[in-house]
């Protein structure tokens, strides 16, 4: 475990939930911040707080105050996209860890610390460069999917780009990825942005990887409800609900 990392993107600001005075990752579901349940998985699973980095941008200091010196920080100044994020992150973590976990502060509160720490050992056992963690939904309309090619290869497919036989796929990329340190570290400075964001999305890691040849995977998750996607009021009511 010494050698594994995990950095938690949390700096952003949560528009269409209309947050004007904290971040997204600081909007409560039963009673307590929506990063708080993974902080808290993570401790359980064994990390200690110099292996945990959040990065925080948004009203960071609401972050730092809430968690004190349980966890690490890093901030990223502006925010271009959730690669750089990750970037960000990784490069702050100490010089010793080798392997990275990655994942959204607003969509993981129902993660289980089975199930990361499963997606890590088959990461390690498989020696891959990259592996993804996907999930089944029910309704993916408003999200790319994963799609599986007959030659093995494997896309994170955006919903703008989806042929209409892929639009019926229900496997979703959950955000959460594993990467070997040192590729993504030399990967980034090259990495394409997206055409229509202007920003560094990590679904392209996954693309970079496949055109490089490196070894990659995506596992789909046992339970699909343990990812639970954030963005409107409705979402975090039920959220909420789920908690209590």
């Amino acid at each position: 475990m010494n050698n594994i990392g995990v950095v938690i993107l949390a700096a952003g600001k949560g528009t269409r939930l209309n947050c004007s005075d904290q971040p997204k990752v600081m909007l409560e579901i039963g009673g307590k911040p929506i990063v708080s349940f993974i902080v808290e998985t993570l401790k359980q699973a064994g990390f200690d707080k110099d292996q945990i980095c959040l990065v925080v941008g948004f009203q960071e200091q609401k972050v730092r105050d809430y968690f004190g010196d349980k966890v690490s920080y890093v901030t990223q100044k502006e925010q271009l996209g959730t690669a750089h994020a990750a970037h960000v992150g990784i490069k702050s973590l100490p010089k010793e860890i080798d392997t990275v976990l990655v994942m959204g502060g607003d969509d993981s509160a129902f993660y289980k610390k089975e199930t990361l720490l499963n997606f890590i050992k088959k990461h390690s056992e498989n020696d891959c460069t990259l592996s993804l963690l996907s999930a089944e939904i029910e309704d993916p309309t408003m999200l790319g999917r994963i799609v599986r090619y007959p030659d093995k290869s494997i896309a994170i497919v955006e919903k703008e780009y989806l042929a209409d036989e892929q639009k019926e796929i229900k496997e979703i990329s959950t955000g959460t990825f594993c990467f070997d340190r040192n590729w993504f570290e030399t990967m980034f400075p090259d990495m394409p942005k997206l055409r229509k964001l202007g920003e560094w999305g990590l679904p392209t890691a996954l693309a970079v990887a496949r055109g490089e040849e490196k070894k990659y995977q995506v596992i789909k998750m046992g339970d699909s409800s343990e990812w639970f996607g954030i963005n409107t009021i409705q979402e975090l009511e039920k959220a909420n609900k789920l908690k209590q």
